[in-house]
């Protein structure tokens, strides 16, 4: 289960799904990581295709991951309702954005969601009371640290119990700095340095969301440390794997 290994303090490893193929889904999941992360934030798929997403990995035994669009409780509700395994909400700038946000995903004593699961309890065919009573154990829940608010504000922050895990988000981060794309820059790698040796005191569990995916940026963003990282989306992978394809092509069959 996600949750025990990230209780575990294992290292874990994923790919992004924003296109909206479900086949692509699938294909990542294949792939072989710890697991995947599908985004709502950025992408333009419909609740539709994310389910059939959210039901292609499983189907493989992959643990699912999902960034719901920022402050959307709509979303929230209908991601949590699929049966995802976790949950990443973005740009939570404060403990009060943070708190509420937890909240919107455990069932009352612990937060204020509302009831409705359907593809999380299989529709009926599985237990529902199970379902409640477990639910807070089974769900991943994170937040991103891509504002220097989430900096400033990151002692109030780590104060909530429920929070399973804080993710950087590298590029919104430098923004926040007036320094937007310049992630590699000695003040921005010096600010996740230093919030990432402050969780990791705290004994909380950290992770880095990449752009890039070659091995020197992964091994930037690994050296700091962290127990988590993703790398590399489908589209990525597909706009690359094309183009190399067409330069070899041209080079063998062509002579160019």
């Amino acid at each position: 289960m996600l949750k025990e290994r990230i209780k575990n303090k294992e290292k874990l490893i994923g790919m992004y799904v924003q296109l909206s193929d479900i086949s692509i889904a699938r294909i990542a999941a294949l792939a072989g990581y710890d697991f995947v992360w599908v985004d709502t934030e950025h992408s333009y798929m419909s609740y539709e295709t994310l389910l059939g997403h959210i039901m292609a990995i499983k189907a493989e035994g992959v643990p699912v991951i999902v960034r719901t669009p920022q402050n959307d409780l709509t979303a929230t509700k209908k991601i949590v309702e699929m049966g995802v395994d976790g949950i990443i909400f973005p740009m939570i700038r404060s403990a009060k954005e943070a708190d509420e946000a937890v909240s919107n995903v455990l069932y009352p004593p612990y937060g204020k969601r509302g009831f409705g699961p359907m593809n999380a309890i299989n529709y009926g065919f599985s237990d529902v009371t199970d379902y409640i009573k477990n639910s807070i154990n089974n769900l991943s829940v994170f937040i991103q640290i891509e504002h220097k608010d989430a900096v400033d504000n990151l002692d109030e922050i780590m104060e909530n119990p429920y929070i399973d895990g804080y993710i950087f988000g590298p590029n919104d981060l430098s923004g926040s700095y007036d320094m937007l794309g310049d992630v590699f820059s000695e003040k921005i790698t010096n600010i996740i340095k230093e919030t990432v040796e402050k969780l990791h005191k705290a004994d909380k569990y950290v992770g880095i969301a990449s752009g890039g995916y070659s091995g020197d940026v992964i091994a930037h963003w690994s050296s700091f440390g962290v127990e988590m990282l993703s790398a590399g989306a489908d589209f990525d992978f597909l706009r690359d794997g094309a183009r190399n394809n067409r330069i070899n092509l041209e080079k063998i069959h062509k002579g160019k």
